[in-house]
This record gives C-alpha cells, sequence and structure tokens, in this order.
C-alpha cells in the first residue's frame, strides 16, 4: 500500500491516490502509518519543486490531494486513545511557506501524545510567534517548513524571539523536508527532525527533563 499510495500522490493522480486511501483506511487498525507516507510524499513533492521539476500548480494539485487524504485520518486519529496532558505546543508554518501537511502530522501526533497545541496555521511571521509565546506560555515551539527558503524564515523568527528576551523560557523544534543539523545550528534551534514520531519523542524527553 504504501509504495502505491506514494507513487500516486507524487504522479499527482488523485483519483487512485485517494481510492487507495479509502481501501488502506477501511483495513487499518492505526492511522499513523498513513500519516508516515503523506509526510513522505510532502517531502519528495518538495524536493521536486526546489530541482524545478515540480511548479505552483502542481504545489496546489498535491496540496489538495494531501488535505483530501487528511480528512479521510482526521476522524481515526479522534479516536485514537489520549494520553495525559504533559506540556503545551505552539506550532506554525513560518513566514514565506504555506505548506502545512507536515505541521498537521505533528498537530495530530502531539494532541494524541498528550500536548496541549496552539497551530498559528501557515505563513506566520515572527511576530505572531512572540506574541504567542506571551499569550500562552508554551513549553516548546515548533516551526515547520517545506521549502528551502524557510530555513531563512525560520532563523528570523528565533532572532527575535531571543531579541524579545523570550529565548530562555522555551524550547525549539525546527521540522520539514529541507531540514538538517546544520540548519538547526544555522537557525539556533535546539532540535530538528524530518520524521514526526521522531519530533514527538524529542518534545517529550524535554517536558520529562523540565518536571525533573
Amino acid at each position: 500500500m504504501e509504495n502505491n499510495l506514494l507513487k500516486a500522490i507524487v504522479e499527482l493522480d488523485e483519483e487512485r491516490a485517494l481510492e487507495i486511501a479509502r481501501k488502506e483506511l477501511e483495513n487499518s487498525k492505526s492511522p499513523f502509518k498513513m500519516l508516515e507516507v503523506l509526510r513522505k510524499a510532502a517531502d519528495i513533492i518538495g524536493e521536486k519543486y526546489s530541482k524545478g521539476e515540480f511548479f505552483v500548480a502542481d504545489l496546489v494539485m498535491a496540496g489538495e490531494i494531501l488535505k483530501e487524504i487528511s480528512e479521510m485520518i482526521r476522524p481515526l486519529l479522534q479516536s485514537e486513545p489520549r494520553h495525559e496532558y504533559v506540556g503545551r505546543l505552539i506550532i506554525g508554518t513560518v513566514q514565506g511557506d504555506i505548506h502545512d501537511i507536515g505541521k498537521n502530522i505533528v498537530v495530530s501526533m502531539a494532541e494524541a501524545a498528550g500536548f496541549e497545541v496552539i497551530d498559528l496555521g501557515v505563513d506566520v511571521p515572527p511576530e505572531k510567534f512572540v506574541e504567542a509565546i506571551k499569550t500562552y506560555k508554551p513549553d516548546i515551539v515548533g516551526l515547520s517548513g517545506l521549502l528551502t527558503l524557510s530555513i531563512e524564515s525560520m532563523k528570523r523568527t528565533v532572532d527575535v524571539i531571543k531579541n524579545t528576551g523570550l529565548r530562555d523560557q522555551v524550547k525549539i523544534i525546527i521540522g520539514g523536508g529541507r531540514v538538517d543539523e546544520s540548519a538547526c545550528k544555522y537557525v539556533g534551534a535546539d532540535a530538528w527532525t524530518t520524521d514526526a514520531g521522531r519530533g514527538i519523542k524529542i518534545m517529550l524527553e524535554w517536558v520529562k527533563e523540565k518536571k525533573r
């Protein structure tokens, strides 16, 4: 299923992708495997766009397919057992990037893990993150971005958080198809991930350390 669904999404074959997704969700006990396929597809699509193999119209089409499948998955996520409250997470796709599939996957998994999540949406300017930190006093801030240009936007966001004296109050994790250890250091974040499940583990460890 995974390879067939991934191939259909990347080839922008909406009808086939939705058909495969429906069949799998009818038989699957957990929606998280499908979320991982969507994450991989989003990464591949972002890479193709960066290389000039995909254009804006392709991104829009891919986004619609991913959104439709995400909406199929949502009811199953809501039926998953939830853990007790562990901490508060503010998350958003940084300014200049409107991709939200990866972010939405993290939101769903974080809520299932017991986080209270404040989702700021997409194309979020640094000042909005600062305002949210002041208002909600989160344990963690998540910066998401699919495009290469998002790295600079992540850095600007972290710099603004530093300049307002809030940096020491939160842990910052960045995520998306273009992030790596080098980007993490450049941005000034505490951790990075291209895998939603790994990101949740990192955040859970942070809140455990805070309570010790």
